[in-house]
């Protein structure tokens, strides 16, 4: 019997590692919110096991601690690139919030492949590409970075694709997905069902304009950068399409319901994490707020410090005004004119303070990682957008009855706190986020578990095409019916052209006899 001991032993050992993968995640937009999404899922698969290397801007000041492996390459170029841009162009970001979506979405498409173009040039990235490494599996974010799509090609792995909103033209293109813009807001505007005349012709508008955009320069620049990456570079057209599922960062209760294709799955607040013990100086605070406390941040990439001093005052004026106590994200050490009833951090741990029961009301930017946060924890929002999808997320919770919004042209003191009086004296605001919450708790997994089971399925079935919709292998043309519309209307011409020459030739020939008739009377 002792002699089987080893044996055994062996073979769990080797079913283990059997079930280990090995796993490149891709996650190097510039943006904290975006790393948080892509750090929070590939440190969860390491603690599942598997053997995780991690692209991205920032990366771990101490590799976490996981059953699998964790390997972080930080392309630091990306943020040099990203900081250079905003010098040259004199950006405040709250400029853009004069911005509309057409201006966005040229920007946009045009400012981030440059500003992404160091990832695959990255010298360790290189290493990498030109090393025998094999990956099970590659997972991307999906934002106008289509080229580093290709290394899923490259390492002959299937490819996931990680939506960080809900279902958009970017997502819909890629898999087949049906996006009328007849009901389905574009992701720059501010549009809620059910869209008027006016509106639904401008998203359709829009929606042309971003794909000429991406198919003219976005795709063009993204394959030149696949071929100048990339040994043997596949192009960018057999890259494009072929996301194995696509993990979407939404859910019904936040977003508004739409068609989804076979391999979009819903993991929206996968990131979100159980509360931690905050620090004692955060904790008493909080308990010690007899009247509540106000939590306000504008993000990671909107910085409070760069309030216009009419606006910074505007802001302090009103909080020295409330009786609550107020937690505010402030980038320096000092805040001039700071009122006895506000505490200010550089950062604050957002989501633990979100949790404390005696949070009575978030201000923030709006940003999508941010309103899911307040959504599962239950507190109403004040959201003051500035750009991207924060308008149409601020304009949703609005419509679905758990915050208000105050254009960031409008903030003043008489509005600011009108609005945050509105919100805290209305009980319908606190009783509409808690029920939304409740809604975004119902499930039948935690949406981390969902998306490390589909990961895996993908995995355990190579690429999984059969989840792939046929659409994917039709031509625009066909896929839109274009070609069946032109035959119709040319054969319905060619009848219509056959029954009036038709019915002129008969009608002339009744008028002849008609008229020999006459003749022969006479």
């Amino acid at each position: 019997m002792k002699s089987l001991v080893p044996v055994i032993l062996i073979l769990l050992a080797t079913t283990q590692c059997g079930s280990c993968a090995k796993i490149l995640g891709v996650f190097s937009i510039p943006g904290r919110s975006h790393y948080l999404l892509g750090a929070t899922l590939m440190k969860a698969l390491a603690e599942k096991g598997h053997d995780v290397t991690m692209i991205s801007s920032f990366g771990e000041k101490e590799p976490p601690k996981t059953k699998g492996t964790y390997r972080d390459i930080v392309v630091t170029e990306v943020i040099e690139n990203m900081n250079e841009m905003i010098k040259e162009q004199k950006m405040n970001m709250f400029d853009r919030e004069k911005g509309n979506p057409f201006l966005e979405t040229i920007i946009i498409g045009y400012m981030m492949p440059k500003m992404m173009e160091p990832v695959l040039g990255n010298k360790e990235v290189q290493k990498l590409i030109h090393s025998d490494e094999k990956f099970d599996v590659v997972i991307i974010e999906q934002f106008v970075n289509d080229a580093e799509k290709a290394l899923a090609t490259h390492f002959g792995a299937p490819l996931i694709v990680v939506s960080p909103v809900g279902a958009n033209s970017w997502v819909n293109t890629i898999v087949g997905n049906p996006g009328p813009t007849s009901y389905i807001p574009t992701v720059l505007t501010d549009y809620l069902v059910p869209m008027t005349f006016c509106e639904r012709l401008m998203n359709s508008v829009l929606h042309v304009i971003g794909q000429i955009i991406y198919h003219l320069y976005v795709y063009p620049t993204e394959n030149a950068k696949i071929k100048k990456y990339i040994p043997n570079g596949p192009d960018i057209s057999d890259v494009l399409y072929n996301a194995s599922i696509v993990l979407m960062n939404s859910h019904p209760s936040l977003n508004q319901p739409v068609p989804y294709v076979p391999n979009m799955i819903d993991v929206g607040g996968f990131h979100v994490k159980p509360p931690k013990k905050l620090p004692q100086d955060l904790q008493e605070f909080l308990d010690n707020a007899k009247d509540g406390v106000i939590y306000f941040s504008m993000g990671s990439n909107l910085k409070s410090a760069e309030f216009p001093p009419e606006k910074r005052d505007a802001i302090l004026r009103t909080f020295a005004k409330l009786k609550e106590q107020v937690l505010w994200k402030w980038e320096e050490d000092v805040l001039p004119g700071q009122p006895k009833n506000v505490k200010l951090s550089k950062w604050f741990p957002q989501q633990d303070i979100l949790a404390h029961p005696n949070v009575k009301l978030f201000i923030t930017h709006g940003g999508f990682l941010s309103t899911t946060e307040t959504v599962y924890h239950g507190v109403p929002i004040l959201a003051i957008p500035i750009l991207g999808d924060q308008k149409l997320n601020a304009k949703s919770a609005m419509s679905k009855g758990f915050g208000l919004v105050l254009p960031y042209s409008e903030l003043t003191e008489d509005k600011l706190t009108q609005s945050i009086q509105e919100i805290l004296n209305n009980p319908k605001y606190k009783d509409n986020a808690k029920q939304i919450s409740e809604n975004f708790h119902e499930r039948q997994v935690s949406p981390m578990e969902t998306a490390i089971y589909w990961i895996e399925y993908v995995i355990r079935h190579k690429g999984a095409p059969h989840l792939r919709v046929a659409a994917l292998d039709l031509p625009w043309y066909q896929y839109y019916l274009l070609d069946v519309i032109g035959f119709l209307v040319l054969v319905s011409s060619v009848i219509a052209c056959i029954s009036y020459y038709s019915i002129r030739a008969v009608c002339k020939k009744l008028c002849k006899k008609g008229k020999s008739k006459k003749l022969k009377q006479k």
